[in-house]
């Protein structure tokens, strides 16, 4: 699967197009670091079925971000607002963000 970190930056900016089952999923193995095995005992699925339904969370979301480029776009606007002097425009367009 791909790096943690990445996957929950994404899930920040598109977790509201993921199923209700697909977030509970991913949030209880990435944020509250359960194993399959232990979610799958706790949802009485198996392990194959949570792990498909981890899988095909992050599946979504490197989607999402390869069609709509908002993490990206994010990572640009910080870079180019180090270039910004005005202190309050800085605190305005983070704000935005």
């Amino acid at each position: 699967m791909e790096d943690a970190l990445y996957l929950s930056s994404l899930y920040d900016i598109y977790s509201e197009l993921l199923t209700e089952k697909q977030r509970h999923y991913f949030e209880d193995y990435y944020f509250n670091n359960l194993t399959l095995s232990e979610m799958a005992e706790n949802y009485d699925v198996s392990r194959n079925a949570v792990h498909k339904q981890v899988k095909d969370a992050c599946d979504k979301l490197i989607y999402y971000e390869e069609v709509l480029h908002l993490k990206r776009k994010e990572e640009q606007i910080l870079q180019l607002l180090e270039e910004v002097e005005d202190q309050e425009i800085k605190e305005r367009i983070k704000e935005l963000l």
